[in-house]
Formats: C-alpha cells, structure tokens, sequence
C-alpha cells in the first residue's frame, strides 16, 4: 500500500498590521483559516515592531501577515526577524511597508490587490452601466417633480447599446473592467502605452490614443496608477475634448486628474462625472466639485468594504497554503513592477 505524503510544514507566522484593520479583514473564521496552514503567533497584531513583545515574536517568524497600518518592514527589523522569507499582504499596495531591504534580502511577497480589484471593478460597470441610463440624474428629476418622464421621448444618447467606453491604463482593476464589460453591447477602447495591439486583441478592445480616447469615448475610466507620469493626466485639454454629456469615472487616484480643470468643465455642464476618489481625500468642504449637480461623488468606498474583506483574508490563506507546500505565490509582487504599480 503507498504511502500518505506527509502533511505541508505550517511555517511560523505573524500579524501586522493595525488593530483595526485586524478586527475588520480577520474574522474568527479567518483567523481559524490561517492556523490550519501556519503556526500564527498570538494576537494582538503587531502595529509597532519596536516593542519587546514584537522582537520575541519576530525571532522565529517566517511569514509575516501585513495589512493596513502595517509600520514599514526595514533593515532595523529584518534584523530581527532572521527567519523572515515571506510577506503576504492582506490588502494592495505593499509600497507602504515592503522596503528596499526586503528586496535586497530576496523575500517573496505576494498581495491581495488581485481580490481588492473585483469590487473596485463591479463598481465601475455598475457606474458605466447606470450612467448610459441616466439614472442618477433621472431619479433626482422624478423625486424633485413625482412624474415619470417619457421614455419614448428620450434621445438616442441615453442607453447602453453601442455605447462606447474607454478605459485608461490596463491595470489589474482596468483589465478586470473589461473583463466584466465583455456580455455587454459596447464598444471598448484602451488606453495604456505598455499593451501591444496584439495584447489589445486578446483583450478584445481597440487601442487609441490617448488623445483618441477622450475625443472617442461616451465614458472613460480611469485605472492609471498615480506616479509622477501620471500626476495630472488627464489634463484640461483632454476634458475638454470630451464629447457632451460624456462621462468621466475615476476609480484610481484624485491626482490623476485635474481637479481644477475638472471644476470649470463639470460648472459648464459639458459632462459628468463619478468619482469614488479625489485629492485631497476627502475634498475640502468649500471644494467647487461638492457643487456640481452633475458629478457624483462616493466617498472612497468601491475597494473591498463589509463583507468583502472576506475575500482577502481567503487570498492570503491560499497563498500561505501554496507557499508552505513549495509551489510558490499565485499574486506575487515583483521588484522590477513596482514602478507601474499603484
């Protein structure tokens, strides 16, 4: 009779990150996840790796467990932490913590961005979605006058069919957009000057310009990260060259696009806008853009929130699975890529 293989070894692990971001991504059910495929050290999480309570605990850790609030991992604490290899992150952006002393020592990394992607995404096609609608603007009218307007009167801008959407920057988020837009009646362009047109085809959307997609677009959304390339590109011009009524949705950073200019285009009631993010964040309370009727502003929330934070907890307990039993990270976060990472 075969033997059984032995079980995977359960590496060492610890949490850090903020209480609570803790509280909120762990869930009892997490937390009890996480111990059937690491020997996870005591909780609290650690949010401060100064203490002697964080040292001992480091001493002998293999993964560390990040999340928001995680203090920034440098060469002070990798000193302590002699048996680091690994960080997964339970969240996207490792920039806040992943220092050059991590590179340099050769730990693996891997993050959540991949599982904070769908929902950001799930809110952009709702956006594009209701915007081709007018739904937004159309409720307020009903509410303001209880009568319903004539649906047989409305003009052929006001739809889904044939519409067409740009995307900016294929990002994990952008690519992830179109990927949910495939099952519907709409045309799709791209935006990104890192895709070849044959990339572009896999995807099933037509690459343009940037210029051509802003002159192009019934809605284009925003999935660039923010970098100094990209601080302020979508620029005056760009706004301007919109077509009327179209509509800008910005799900990536508020210093991708000019606020300023933004302000003047929406005040002139040539387009709208959706934006779940703005700079500063939150903007001011005498902001211009709080102003305009025709821009809708959310409040941060199309990253995972409630219920969704479930998933990254599930992402970071497949990849400590995976990486203990040897065959590595599915979502890992390359040196050489954080260049053109949010």
């Amino acid at each position: 009779m075969p033997s059984t293989p032995p079980a995977p070894r359960r590496p060492r692990a610890a949490l850090a990150m903020g209480a609570e971001a803790a509280a909120a991504v762990l869930s009892p059910d997490s937390l009890a996840a996480l111990a059937e495929v690491c020997d996870l050290a005591p909780l609290p999480a650690i949010d401060d790796f100064t203490t002697e309570e964080a040292r001992a605990v480091l001493a002998d850790t293999e993964v560390l467990i990040t999340g928001w609030g995680c203090p920034p991992i440098h060469a002070g604490v990798l000193a302590a932490a002699p048996a680091l290899r690994a960080v997964v992150h339970t969240a996207g952006s490792v920039r806040g913590h992943v220092t050059d002393a991590c590179w340099d020592r050769g730990i693996e990394v891997s993050s959540a961005a991949a599982a904070n992607a769908l929902p950001v995404a799930e809110y952009t096609v709702a956006m594009i979605l209701l915007s081709g609608k007018r739904a937004i603007e159309r409720a307020g009218e009903y509410r303001a006058t209880r009568l319903r307007d004539n649906w047989l009167a409305m003009p052929p801008g006001v739809g889904n069919y044939r519409r067409t959407v740009g995307i900016l920057s294929a990002s994990l988020i952008g690519r992830r957009v179109i990927e949910l837009l495939r099952p519907y009646d709409l045309e799709v362009l791209l935006h990104d000057p890192y895709v070849t047109d044959e990339e572009a085809a896999g995807l099933g959307v037509r690459p343009v310009s940037l210029a051509g997609l802003f002159v192009e677009s019934d809605v284009v959304s925003v999935h660039t990260p923010l970098l100094p390339a990209t601080t302020g590109l979508v620029s005056r011009g760009l706004l301007a060259s919109m077509r009327p009524d179209a509509v800008l949705i910005n799900t990536s950073r508020g210093a991708v696009v000019d606020q300023e200019a933004l302000a003047d285009v929406l005040r002139a009631g040539r387009i709208r806008a959706v934006l779940d993010v703005t700079d500063p964040d939150p903007l001011p309370a005498g902001h211009p853009l709080w102003d305009c009727d025709n821009a809708l502003i959310t409040p941060h929330l199309a990253g995972s929130q409630g219920n969704e934070l479930r998933r990254l907890a599930d992402l970071a307990v497949g990849e400590i699975a995976r990486w203990a039993a040897g065959d590595g990270f599915t979502h890992p976060v390359r040196r050489e890529r954080l260049a053109f990472l949010a």
